[in-house]
């Protein structure tokens, strides 16, 4: 198989990448509503409405704003318009959708963390989609930088680069596996899971970065780089919270 991988079904080229990002979608989705069914929810049918129309929104907003910063010198026309506006990130889309719930749980009054529900369909989706993103190749702007080392491939350019994706998808192994563990042995408050993964995924991207040709800098931090810190910032009272309690 070669990457990109562009199937031909009836004489059309497929977009694997835009199929996987619905399937993505729709598996994340009923895997939450399973998972749902299995755990008394202790917020109201109508209230957790409310918080996932607010998490897409702020996905929405958040996925392409960020997604045009990484990067902001691009010229506006009109023949590159489709292609600004289907700009997006998967970071932009997740903090976005954490700012959308907050802001949608402040309107109607709930109370109570919300996010716990989320972490597993939300690693299932990233999963899925990133499968997507490899098989794209160079098509799409999530390949690594060029390297000599043992894990180079070719993308679809010629030249052997950090397959970023395939690393992502085994963090992502990982971290499913990590965080069940930790669901089942640890005692824990309601949303702590859902910070951690939070905290985990953000420090991951990271560090990823630095194997990605990034174009656009601030501070030396790409623009992905700077939302994981401000990232690690949102959550700095339950890291200082958690680090005391260790010690």
């Amino acid at each position: 198989m070669e990457i990109p991988f562009e199937p031909l079904v009836l004489g059309f080229k497929i977009n694997i990448h835009l199929i996987l990002e619905y399937l993505a979608f729709f598996l994340a989705f009923r895997y939450y509503l399973y998972l749902r069914k299995r755990k008394t929810d202790s917020i109201t049918t109508s209230n957790r409405l409310s918080i996932i129309l607010g998490a897409a929104l702020g996905a929405l907003i958040g996925s392409r704003v960020v997604g045009l910063l990484e990067n902001p010198t691009i010229k506006f026309s009109l023949e590159n318009f489709i292609q600004i506006l289907n700009t997006k990130t998967i970071m932009g889309g997740l903090f976005g959708g954490l700012l959308g719930v907050e802001l949608a749980k402040n309107i109607i009054g709930e109370k109570q963390s919300s996010g716990d529900l989320f972490v597993f369909p939300i690693i299932l989706g990233i999963f899925i989609g990133r499968i997507g993103c490899f098989l794209s190749g160079v098509n799409e702007f999530t390949y690594g930088k060029e390297t000599t080392s043992a894990f180079g491939m070719d993308l679809g350019d010629g030249l052997m680069r950090h397959p970023t994706s395939l690393y992502e998808l085994i963090f992502l192994i990982i971290l499913f596996f990590v965080l069940k563990k930790i669901q089942k042995k640890v005692l824990l408050k309601n949303g702590d899971l859902f910070k951690i993964f939070m905290l985990s995924y953000f420090g991951f991207r990271f560090f990823i970065e630095f194997l990605k040709p990034n174009v656009f800098y601030v501070f030396g931090l790409s623009s992905i780089q700077i939302l994981c810190v401000i990232c690690w910032l949102y959550y700095s009272k339950f890291i200082i919270q958690k680090l005391k309690n260790a010690y």
